[in-house]
Order: C-alpha cells, then sequence, then structure tokens
C-alpha cells in the first residue's frame, strides 16, 4: 500500500518544456562568436556544468568561468537568452501540472544552477504561472539529480514526507534516484500516459 500523494514534483526539461541542447550551443555560439564545438566542451565536456549543478560552484563564478574558457566576457544575459531558446513549453503536460496544482502541491526539481530558478518567469512563463516560486534548481541544495539526498533536501525544505511524494522525469536513473529516497517515482514518456496516471492516482 503506498502513501496518498500530497505533492507532486516535476522535472522541468523533456518533460513540462522541450529542452533543445543544440539550440543552446546554436545560440551561444553565435553570441561569443565560436563554433559550437567548442561551446559544449566549455559548457559539458569541462565538467563545468555538472558542478553548477551540484551547486560545486556559484553563479557568477560559474558564468566568469563559462566566459573564461569561451575567451569572452559572458554575461549573465547572454546565459539567458542562449537557455531560453533551447525551452520550448509543453503546453499539455503543463496543462496537467495545472490541473494537478488545483488539488494537491506542485513543484518543480531541475539539475540546474540557481539561474534558470531565479529566472524562470523570463525563461519559461508558462511554467513560472503554475508554479511561481515553487520552482527548484539542484544547485540550491548542493547535488544533482540521481543523488537521494538532492531529493531528500528538496523535499525536507518542502515539508512533505517522502513517502508522500510523487516524482516525475523522463530519466530513468533520476526516478530511480528518487525512489532510493523513499519517493514515488513515475518515468515520463509522453503527456497522454501521464495523464492515464495521473488519474489513476486520482491527482487530476
Amino acid at each position: 500500500m503506498t502513501a496518498p500523494i500530497s505533492l507532486v514534483l516535476f522535472d522541468l526539461d523533456d518533460v513540462l518544456c522541450r529542452y533543445d541542447r543544440s539550440a543552446r550551443i546554436a545560440h551561444l555560439a553565435g553570441v561569443v562568436g565560436r563554433d559550437a564545438q567548442t561551446v559544449r566542451q566549455a559548457i559539458w565536456d569541462s565538467g563545468l556544468e555538472g558542478r553548477a549543478d551540484a551547486g560545486q560552484i556559484g553563479d557568477a563564478d560559474y558564468i566568469a568561468e563559462l566566459g573564461a574558457l569561451l575567451d569572452y566576457p559572458l554575461t549573465v544575459d547572454d546565459w539567458l537568452d542562449a537557455r531560453r531558446a533551447a525551452m520550448t513549453p509543453d503546453a499539455e503536460a503543463i496543462r496537467l501540472a495545472r490541473e494537478v496544482a488545483g488539488r494537491h502541491k506542485v513543484a518543480v526539481l531541475t539539475n540546474n544552477c540557481c539561474l534558470l530558478a531565479d529566472h524562470i518567469h523570463y525563461l519559461c512563463p508558462p511554467v513560472a504561472d503554475v508554479f511561481g516560486a515553487q520552482v527548484y534548481a539542484s544547485a540550491s541544495f548542493g547535488f544533482a539529480k540521481p543523488s537521494p539526498d538532492l531529493y531528500l533536501r528538496c523535499v525536507r525544505h518542502l515539508r512533505v514526507e517522502p513517502a508522500k511524494v510523487l516524482f516525475i522525469d523522463d530519466v530513468e536513473a533520476n526516478v530511480t534516484g528518487a525512489i532510493q529516497a523513499g519517493l514515488q517515482g513515475y518515468r515520463f514518456v509522453d503527456t497522454a500516459a501521464l495523464e492515464r496516471e495521473l488519474a489513476a492516482q486520482q491527482l487530476l
């Protein structure tokens, strides 16, 4: 017997919005005047993005280090514009989240630096409209998915028992990490299947 759900915790990228990494790379490459491979290496291959997601480096240092790797005086606005270019709201997924929010607590937990959560109104207004301030970046908790410690810190902050949280993510490892932390987990495949799951759990 599973505990009744009191909080539905959504992933952001490729759940509530479609995330196009190549669009982010292309936008930033155009800004800094470098090729796509150089941008990709600076953000991901260097390990910088992973360190930022895990809260091992603050936002200001993250932007400064990325700028140094790209040999360009990068600004927060440059980063935000590139991130926004990569995000397309999924209207159906957001509709489901809005319906759930009418009856239950909802929040977002995303592997990202704090810049994303702090600027969600600019980056993805439809998500901000539903979740308001309840959008959390992994960096703010000092861990990244799929570490169970991340989920535990997040739900403790939200003052909800882990067993009463349903976590939704498109990455199987992230769902597994949540389950290991004592949350209930569901792997997102598409909105039709998600709607069936939410209905089955009487969350709609």
